[in-house]
């Protein structure tokens, strides 16, 4: 099949893994009627009781994608808090113009354009503790269709 008996193992453990991620934080939010990001930003989710089928479902995924999407987004939140302190700091003239999704976009003098997005990446990959790392891809162009890494 193309897939080593390691890789098989792995990815069975990570989708045990995700089913009691799943099956925690349902249980949980039936319980209180809330979900939380990894940084306390709640969520009510009430109709994980509702008697429509329909209803209970489009709650159950929102329970289950809100702790994981509202974790990335207060994530990027910290950084670009954090970024709009730093590079001034720093002396650059870079500034953040857009952000879509999980990507920032910088203006910055063609000259200080890699010192800018050394900052950048400090800052974003040290934005959060997690127990894996995060990473970031940066990227320099003229335009943000070059500046894609």
């Amino acid at each position: 099949m193309g897939i080593s008996i390691g890789r098989s193992i792995a990815v069975v453990v990570a989708g045990l893994l995700l089913l009691g991620f799943i099956d925690q934080t349902l249980e949980e939010a039936r319980t209180t009627g809330i979900v939380r990001t990894l940084f306390g930003r709640r969520r009510l989710v009430p109709n994980l009781t509702s008697r429509n089928y329909q209803m209970r479902g489009q709650a159950e995924r929102e329970a289950v994608n809100m702790p994981i999407q509202g974790t990335a987004a207060d994530i990027l939140k910290k950084a670009m808090i954090d970024l709009h302190a730093e590079l001034p700091k720093r002396g650059s003239k870079a500034r953040m113009i857009l952000t879509v999704h999980d990507e920032l976009l910088f203006e910055s003098p063609r000259d200080e354009a890699e010192a800018a997005a050394a900052i950048v990446r400090e800052r974003m990959e040290q934005a959060a503790s997690l127990s894996v790392p995060l990473t970031v891809d940066v990227g320099i162009g003229e335009n943000w269709n070059d500046a894609k890494p």
